[in-house]
């Protein structure tokens, strides 16, 4: 069976939280779930390592404009993490070169991302902190459920993940004017603390 559904699933699942993808998929392969999984991902140091990273992104994930800094950090780290992922993923299985499933999970992961990393753009508009908790925990279960899910039916994973995908980026393209004015909002706070601090008298 071609491994390119869990590769464009994984690579979907990436540009969300990369460090969820690379922990969930190395517990599948060490508890022996599927044997699609590299052992290279179930290296002990790599599921630590692993697990505290998302322990950070579970944190700074749910905190109103530190997402939004995490998320500009891992605008390279997610995409390269995808393209890693989706490349041994195929050299695992033989059945897919492994430049062209770096690509895709690659493409796949960016994409995702900037769906992921746009939305909570326009979330942190809300004064209130509670929508970010309840979108962080959503895109949480949803990675975890999806790529539970392409254990069993990566075909079936594939489509949903394709499909909220497309949906991402047809809701992310209605968001760009509050994605503007978060944008805004955070230039001119930045300004007001360098002005703050240039107005500071000097020391002794």
């Amino acid at each position: 069976m071609s491994v390119l559904p869990l590769v464009f699933t994984s690579g979907w699942a990436s540009g969300i939280n990369a460090y969820a993808v690379v922990l969930l998929l190395g517990v599948f392969g060490a508890t022996g779930l599927t044997d699609e999984v590299p052992e290279s991902l179930q290296r002990t140091d790599v599921l630590i390592a692993a697990a505290v990273l998302f322990a950070c992104e579970a944190v700074a994930d749910k905190i109103p404009y530190v997402d939004s800094v995490w998320d500009s950090a891992h605008t390279v780290i997610r995409p390269v993490s995808g393209a890693v992922v989706a490349a041994l993923l195929a050299g695992h299985s033989g059945s897919l070169p492994d430049l062209a499933a770096g690509a895709i999970g690659g493409s796949t992961a960016l994409a995702s991302h900037a769906v992921k990393a746009g939305t909570r753009m326009a979330v942190n508009t809300s004064p209130e902190p509670f929508s970010n908790i309840a979108v962080s925990i959503a895109e949480d279960l949803g990675v975890a459920g999806i790529l539970t899910f392409a254990m069993f039916n990566p075909q079936a994973a594939a489509i949903i993940a394709a499909v909220l995908l497309v949906s991402g980026l047809v809701v992310l393209s209605f968001l760009v004017s509050r994605i503007r004015r978060f944008l805004r909002r955070r230039a001119q706070r930045r300004e007001e603390r360098t002005l703050a601090r240039s107005e500071l008298p000097p020391p002794g």
